[in-house]
């Protein structure tokens, strides 16, 4: 997980997370990460069109975004 938020602030390129909300909703989100800690992520979301910041441990599952092949400007 560490070396795909890596790869997403080096190179601002989108994830795709699913998360757990605190209120126990799942979300699926694109994301371009931007600050990463041992407790939370800031990342700018590509759903909501601004920055969001996800606590890791409600982060169920990333993968890299698959279906564009260019770079964000965010």
């Amino acid at each position: 997980m560490e070396g795909l938020f890596i790869r997403s602030i080096q190179e601002n390129i989108p994830i795709e997370m699913i998360y757990l909300a605190d209120n126990q909703e799942l979300s699926q989100r694109k994301l371009i990460v931007k600050e990463v800690n041992d407790e939370y992520i800031r990342a700018y979301c590509l759903l909501r069109k601004q920055m969001r910041t996800f606590k890791r441990e409600n982060i169920l599952s990333i993968r890299p975004e698959t279906r564009t092949n260019y770079r964000y400007l965010h």
